[in-house]
């Protein structure tokens, strides 16, 4: 059969495939981010998430083999698919998966892995996950996260074929030489150094969250309602709905600084409302489809609380309305910022942080 005729075929079966998905509720993603050893397991992970299969993409060899895509003269990518429940886990949710286990800014690889095969690429199925991951890839360059621009490729899908049984589940059949590789290739100690220190400032380095158990021990029971079981405390009688005084509002479990004074407002609904994050990397949204209709939700990234949901009909310049619980929150006023570990964050109040701190 000849690669047109095959690569028909391939596309034809994708196709039929997508569909028995879609029908079924399911959604497919491809990313490549070097070895897909590694980038089997953080998806396999996600409560929605199906399966994950390593493969090889991109390329124009048919069905090519793990020496062929390692010697570079495919130009396949190492890949991995991912079908998934869009009820349960968005796109967008698995682009953050993605970003968090590779460095976006290597143009040569990944880590100890060098050459085309270990290239870092998003491969696109439809425009809607095209425009995602370029608002996704914008929005991470933009944060300055890496200090170097983000390198990594959006492409339309290809022709994805699974790779031989073997390199299935790797992480779990041969975990001591998992363990290892991931170890001495660098990659583990970049990704904990990358998103649990430099990412993190403000005293959360390196934070693990509690378990449900101690959580339930060291919050109030509303504290725990709102954050562990998506609760919503009543209007106009939470602690920060009408707070005007000057700091920042922090994760009330892993401390991790969440919204300041200065993009808070008077939304009129009884709840703490911002125009905006301190950081987009610190909160995560998803859709939300209880209450018969669909919202987005918010979340704080390290200790995954429920915050609160954000809205399109807020003050310029964003036009959003993050409408938080109280109860989700610490407030650190602007005088005790410092001795909190949150001095970084001075620099967002400019001269004020001079001056005497009065109460409103």
């Amino acid at each position: 059969m000849s690669f047109i005729a095959l690569s028909a075929l391939v596309v034809l079966l994708s196709a039929s495939t997508a569909a028995s998905a879609q029908a079924a509720g399911r959604r497919t993603a491809i990313f490549a981010g070097g070895c897909f050893w590694c980038m089997e397991p953080p998806f396999e992970q996600l409560d929605g998430v199906v399966e994950v299969t390593a493969g090889y993409t991109g390329g124009k060899t048919e069905k090519p083999t793990y020496e062929e895509v390692g010697s570079g003269t495919t130009a396949h990518y190492e890949a991995v698919r991912v079908v998934y429940d869009p009820a349960r886990v968005s796109y967008e949710q698995l682009l953050d998966v993605f970003w968090r286990q590779v460095d976006p800014t290597d143009p040569g690889g990944q880590f100890a892995d060098r050459g085309s095969p270990y290239h870092t690429a998003i491969f696109y199925l439809d425009e809607e996950q095209r425009l995602a991951a370029e608002e996704s890839k914008k929005k991470l360059d933009e944060s300055g996260m890496f200090g170097r621009p983000v390198v990594t490729a959006i492409l339309p899908a290809a022709p994805f074929y699974p790779a031989e049984e073997y390199h299935q589940d790797y992480a779990h059949k041969n975990a001591l030489h998992y363990s290892r590789y991931k170890t001495g290739s660098g990659r583990e100690a970049f990704l904990k150094k990358t998103w649990q220190e430099k990412s993190r400032e403000g005293g959360v380095k390196g934070y693990v969250r509690p378990g449900d158990d101690e959580l339930r021990k060291t919050l109030t029971p509303l504290q725990y309602k709102v954050t562990r079981e998506e609760g919503t405390e009543p209007p106009f009688r939470n602690a920060y709905w009408d707070n005007k005084q000057p700091g920042i509002y922090v994760d009330v479990i892993s401390g991790e600084p969440l919204f300041s004074s200065l993009d808070k407002y008077d939304s009129g609904t009884g709840w703490p409302s911002f125009s905006r994050p301190i950081n987009d990397q610190s909160i995560v949204e998803k859709k939300d489809y209880r209450l018969f209709s669909v919202r987005i939700e918010v979340r704080s990234r390290l200790a995954d609380s429920h915050l609160g949901h954000v809205f399109n009909d807020g003050p310029p310049p964003t036009g959003l309305r993050y409408c938080i619980n109280s109860a989700a929150l610490r407030f650190v006023p602007l005088q005790k910022m410092e001795e909190e570990g949150y001095g970084v964050f001075l620099q967002l109040f400019g001269e004020e942080k001079n001056q005497d701190y009065g109460t409103d």
